[in-house]
């Protein structure tokens, strides 16, 4: 593939001289218009932010994906904006199909931009796959690179904003106000936003599929450690995990 963008604007720029991903990106952003209670975890920022690290990681070259390299450039950008298409709430019972309804949906739209059979086959499964509750291991480049994308997002300061955004969304609270680190309870990361940084984040640099998105993965957990040592500071409770 071509060298990834080093700048959000320069993704942009690509985008606007693709008449078909320019169709996307559009749509992804009258999605977020039309939500009555806005969702900064996935709305198209969010999108773009993948598609620019699904770029990336496919330009360091994803080894151990079914024996396949290359990661097509247009498509990884089409996946990244069409991954979170259907939106499904983190409290929803139907919350583990949201990958595989946006990937029948992908295979809808996507025929409809005229994209070929093959790539729309690629494209949706890379979105069916890379959710993180889905639990499924990706069939090509292209799913490893996308998976290991959205999982960034995840991690670092972004990471972290969105964390607190879904457990306002959520009604959970920050932490646990005499036992943060649940050192006489159990973790409860729907109650307490900060104990999903051991429920989850903090573990999430193992589950990657490839060199790069694991590299970045680590460095960004760096930042949450970091946090974590902040908090307990001025909480004058040090961290225990």
């Amino acid at each position: 593939m071509s060298d990834a963008p080093a700048t959000l604007a320069e993704l942009l720029d690509r985008i606007a001289a693709d008449r078909v991903l320019a169709t996307l990106l559009a749509e992804a952003r009258a999605r977020d218009a039309a939500l009555a209670t806005p969702d900064p975890a996935h709305d198209t920022a969010h999108l773009l932010r993948v598609a620019l690290w699904t770029l990336r990681i496919g330009a360091a070259g994803v080894a151990g994906a079914g024996g396949a390299d290359h990661v097509d450039a247009r498509e990884a950008v089409a996946a990244a904006l069409l991954h979170d298409a259907v939106h499904v709430p983190k409290d929803s019972p139907d919350r583990a199909r949201a990958s595989e309804l946006a990937a029948d949906f992908a295979r809808e739209r996507l025929a409809a931009l005229g994209f070929e059979g093959a790539s729309i086959a690629r494209i949706a499964a890379a979105v069916r796959d890379h959710s993180f509750s889905r639990g499924a291991v990706p069939e090509d480049a292209l799913g490893c690179a996308l998976q290991d994308a959205d999982r960034l997002e995840a991690l670092g300061a972004i990471g972290w904003l969105r964390c607190i955004a879904t457990g306002v969304r959520m009604r959970a609270e920050w932490f646990h106000p005499d036992d943060p680190w649940a050192v006489a309870r159990d973790l409860d990361d729907r109650r307490y936003s900060v104990d999903h940084l051991f429920t989850k984040l903090l573990g999430l640099p193992a589950t990657m599929r490839t060199e790069a998105g694991r590299a970045e993965a680590e460095r960004r957990a760096v930042f949450l450690r970091a946090f974590a040592d902040q908090l307990g500071e001025e909480l004058g409770v040090p961290p225990t995990r």
